[in-house]
């Protein structure tokens, strides 16, 4: 059953309409643009690994209540050559690829360590993310491919190192109200001492002519120091406050000197990943205007993290929510091999970490006459801890606030300011999830929506205009079924009640997406 997700997908590069059942609110007006993997072989060559299949990008456009979708695949350089040689060429995460088999291990190697970190490649598979008025399709690497999100074609490729000193970026950036986008990479070798680098990409005044990438005026807002410089920290996302950056340096690490030596030795990058347990989680709160960091030295015990949910600033601290896991071993379900057998997850259920949305308390003021041992927080609603230890550092233990849920959305309009609410896909017996959920943190209190035999997509909130309450709006989700007599539908629930009230079935096919973006209509 769980074939349908690595199986080849397909375009629809023409928009086709979809049914409606029910009721599309006539205010929902803009695309939806989603992206993930979608093409796992090329001709007789497999990917190994999910996060390895070539970019699909789909869209769903809101037009009077009705919908209409398309997909295309990202004409990246990897996606080029490998269809010109009608094998896999290029090397992702977990599939090791040799452009010429003819060549022997050693005269493989020399090319390769000419370069000690490796050209990566741009098959941008994760998120779209826009910087100023250009969309881009991303992941986490030096490369984007700009994208036009009305036609989805594909305008040209982009290189951060370009324009920043950067070998790596992530797929999360944030928005501030402005309109500028903020975003966090590394420079591993290079750009001088090892180091995170945390860039701003500013606002272009609309109606301003527009011809060069936005990404020409970006500006480095600070750099954080690796605190080891050969196992720099893994990082997928970061969080925002209104006054701050914060980055969770973890101990799920990458062995640097195995990333230099992964060709040579005929082993995948996703290898060169590991997990120190017995090491802590350090959390770096950066002022956004300053670049300084917070005096306060906040750590943790050991822990992955992946995804922010939110993070904000309330009477001298900052709250940080985000969903943690015990080791960094989900990227082992995501082989194609576990994926395509039925029992695997039977199996290893039992064994999966399972995703814990956690609230940490950084408090921003310590006196210098604090007792040691003290809980400096103070916040009446949590249960979360931050002790001032002798050393003067503070340690840091999470309140959970709720176990099994991934790829969480919020009401973004209330991203780095309190909240109440945020959503997600409900983790059960498999890495693909079969339930999306609304969680109310006042109450603690959560609401799913299911359909037997379905698998949604993330769920994306979109505001009604003039919404004066947090979940005034509705949740959009793409979900898909191996169930031949089940088309795939874009789900519309509406926020508060989060009962369905449309869903719009595509007669096309639709293949299981990562991360998207909607884009309102211009007014």
């Amino acid at each position: 059953m769980l074939s349908i997700f690595a199986k080849n997908g397909s375009e629809t590069p023409e928009p086709v309409k979809a049914q409606v059942i029910g009721s599309i609110p006539s205010w929902l007006q803009g695309t939806l643009l989603r992206n993930g993997p979608g093409l796992f072989s090329v001709g007789n060559s497999q990917y190994n690994h999910w996060f390895d299949g070539l970019s699909l990008i789909h869209s769903f456009t809101f037009s009077n209540g009705e919908v209409t979708y398309r997909s295309k695949f990202l004409k990246s350089e990897t996606y080029k050559r490998n269809i010109k040689a009608d094998r896999i060429i290029v090397t992702e995460f977990g599939t090791m690829a040799y452009p010429d088999p003819c060549k022997n291990i050693f005269s493989r190697s020399v090319t390769h360590l000419r370069n000690i970190i490796p050209d990566f490649t741009d098959n941008n598979l994760i998120n779209i993310i826009r910087y100023g008025r250009d969309y881009y399709a991303s992941s986490e690497i030096n490369y984007m491919n700009q994208i036009d999100p009305a036609t989805l074609e594909t305008v040209g490729r982009i290189n951060y190192r370009n324009h920043i000193a950067l070998n790596l970026a992530t797929a999360h950036p944030h928005y501030d109200k402005e309109g500028n986008s903020y975003n966090m990479g590394s420079a591993i070798l290079g750009f001088g001492r090892p180091k995170y680098v945390i860039f701003k990409v500013p606002a272009e005044p609309e109606g301003r002519g527009h011809t060069k990438p936005a990404l020409r005026n970006v500006q480095q807002v600070c750099s954080i120091p690796f605190r080891s410089l050969l196992f720099p920290s893994y990082f997928h996302s970061f969080g925002m406050t209104e006054n701050y950056i914060v980055f969770v340096e973890q101990p799920f690490k990458l062995d640097i000197v195995k990333l230099a030596t992964a060709y040579f030795r005929g082993v995948s990058w996703g290898s060169c990943l590991r997990f120190d347990k017995d090491d802590t989680t350090l959390f770096h709160v950066m002022n956004r205007e300053t670049g300084r960091k917070a005096s306060s030295r906040c750590y943790g015990d050991a822990l992955v993290v992946f995804h922010h949910i939110n993070a904000y600033e309330e009477d001298g601290h900052v709250v940080v929510d985000l969903i943690s896991y015990k080791d960094g071993g989900l990227y082992e379900m995501f082989y194609i091999d576990s994926l395509t057998r039925d029992d695997t997850f039977s199996q290893s259920d039992q064994k999966m970490t399972k995703p814990v949305c956690q609230r940490f308390v950084l408090p921003l003021d310590v006196q210098q006459d604090c007792p040691r041992g003290a809980n400096l927080v103070r916040l009446t609603d949590t249960t979360a801890q931050a002790v001032l230890q002798q050393d003067g550092s503070i340690y840091c233990t999470p309140e959970t606030l709720f176990e099994g849920l991934e790829m969480p959305g919020i009401n973004y309009s209330f991203n780095a300011r309190k909240y109440r609410y945020f959503y997600g896909s409900r983790v059960e017996m498999s890495p693909h999830p079969n339930k999306i959920a609304k969680f109310d943190i006042s109450s603690r209190k959560h609401v799913t929506w299911q359909q037997e035999n379905c698998f949604p997509s993330e769920p994306v909130f979109v505001g009604s205009p003039g919404a004066e309450e947090e979940d005034d709006g509705v949740i959009l989700s793409s979900v898909i079924s191996p169930d031949p007599n089940v088309s795939p539908f874009l789900l519309v629930l509406d926020a508060k009640t989060f009962q369905e009230i449309a869903r719009a079935s595509i007669p096309a096919s639709v293949h299981m997406d990562l991360h998207g973006h909607f884009i309102p209509a211009a007014v």
